[in-house]
């Protein structure tokens, strides 16, 4: 059997409000980070699906597997109610058909992260490092099931965060991240622009936050309506919001795939 995998790009265009951002010749701008704008390819080339089948022999009726999923889904259904409230949940389902994408559990072996150390782009320096490193951990600290360690080799990781001059849409950032036909996400990248399409340099806070949007995308967030979140298509928010914080939680609280 085989296993499609999926990559969706994400593009979103976020704003930080005059004044919160600055070029470097200090004049006052809008920070661009990425996009509404989503493409879904599907490879089915590579078969990982592992198929293990057994028998038992039962007096009572079995539940067949339809059924298992079924109940399965009511219980999701139930827990997605009951945690709902705080969050912007319905955001998320009502972009994916209803179905949620999400890293499997990675505690004893965490997620491996590499971020270029070092770039030749102009206006690049090692601080742009540490504040992307502070937007996983600050995502970190919220204690999912699913960790970061950060590994100096790339050919070991599975996520890779790079730098570029500049997009040419009016963007900062872009997150790719793929899954599997069981909505488990199985790798990720982000690339962040050292400077605005128009040319100007993104300062270090404004890197935080395009970073804390971006990791958020990598954890399986899409964007929502509240513009206090970090996740908000116009980002406004400097740190997590309380409704970030539930709403992840909630996802990785779960399973993956169609909930209705």
């Amino acid at each position: 059997m085989k296993r499609a995998a999926f990559s969706i790009l994400f593009l979103a265009v976020g704003m930080i409000p005059i004044g919160l951002a600055h070029s470097a010749s200090g004049a006052g701008r809008a920070v661009t980070f990425e996009v509404a704008e989503r493409s879904t390819s599907v490879d089915t080339s590579e078969s990982r699906h592992t198929v293990v089948e057994a028998g038992a022999v039962s007096d009572a009726a079995t539940a067949t597997p339809d059924s298992v999923r079924d109940d399965e889904r009511e219980a999701a259904r139930r827990r997605l109610r009951a945690g709902q409230a705080g969050t912007y949940i319905n955001d998320i389902l009502n972009e994916r058909d209803s179905s949620v994408a999400r890293w499997p559990e990675r505690t004893k072996d965490p997620l491996t992260v590499w971020i270029q150390p070092k770039s030749t782009v102009a206006d690049f320096t090692p601080a742009l490092v540490v504040r992307v490193q502070q937007a996983f951990e600050e995502w970190g600290a919220l204690k999912l099931p699913v960790r970061f360690r950060f590994v100096a080799d790339s050919a070991t990781a599975e996520v890779h965060v790079n730098w570029i001059d500049h997009f040419t849409q009016p963007i900062s950032g872009r997150t790719r991240w793929s899954r599997d036909d069981d909505w488990l996400i199985t790798d990720a990248n982000i690339i962040l622009a050292v400077h605005h399409s128009q040319g100007d340099a993104l300062d270090e806070d404004s890197m935080r936050a395009m970073a804390l949007h971006e990791v958020g995308h990598l954890l399986g967030l899409d964007h929502t309506r509240d513009a206090t979140s970090i996740m908000a298509p116009m980002v406004r928010a400097r740190q997590l919001s309380e409704a970030d914080r539930a709403t992840v939680r909630l996802v990785y609280a779960l399973p993956a795939g169609p909930l209705r």
